[in-house]
């Protein structure tokens, strides 16, 4: 019976199926990755990973994990290969595309990362991410009417979250909406500390 479902875990695409030692090797370089990410270190964070990767090129979480390291070391191009191959390793994943999509709105390629944004979107419509990356994808187009529906659509869920209500105040900034300050106001009594109000305030 457990063999049996070992064998299904493993043609079902299971995160991670090691043995015993190997499987202690593992979550240490793993622990020892985000705790120099944790310090800035992310040359470290990514060497003490290459070693299992040279081992298992096709490990989703590694390819996830080298993809946010290089994301975060702005090495764009190295991000996208590896969040690409983590894509290709579980096709449905939305966790890659996410990944992706971040990178593109970095280098301000808005095409790419309306396309992924959409692939996202048709499979799960209020995914807060997708949502969240497709407004700035769009206010990066000026494209503010569409990037305004978006946001008032996730506010309708999310009433007090304070990233959607930035968002909104970023439209009307670009805007010149009379609704602006009323905004303001809002984020200011959720965040009385809010660092965006100080960029955007006229």
């Amino acid at each position: 019976m457990i063999r049996k479902l070992v064998i299904s875990l493993f043609f079902t695409g299971s995160l991670f199926i090691y043995a015993g030692e190997e499987h202690t090797n593992i979550q240490k370089r793993y622990e020892q990755s985000y705790r120099h990410e944790q310090i800035g270190k992310l040359d470290d964070a990514i060497k003490i990973l290459i070693p299992l990767y040279q081992k298992y090129p096709k490990g989703y979480t590694l390819n996830l994990r080298l993809g946010w390291l290089f994301f975060l070391k702005r090495n764009y191009m190295n991000a996208i290969q590896y969040y690409k191959k983590a894509s290709l390793i579980k096709p449905y994943a939305i966790e890659p595309k996410l990944g992706l999509v971040r990178v593109y709105l970095a280098i301000n390629d808005y095409q790419k990362s309306q396309t992924l944004i959409n692939e996202i979107l048709r499979t799960d419509f209020y995914n807060y991410y997708g949502n969240l990356y497709a407004i700035e994808a769009l206010i990066g187009e000026k494209k503010y009417n569409i990037a305004l529906e978006i946001t008032r659509k996730m506010l309708t869920l999310y009433p007090t979250d304070i990233t959607f209500l930035e968002m909104l105040a970023r439209i009307y900034k670009e805007t010149n909406s009379s609704y602006l300050n009323e905004v303001y106001q809002d984020i200011l009594t959720l965040d009385p500390h809010n660092t965006l109000i100080k960029e955007v305030n006229p």
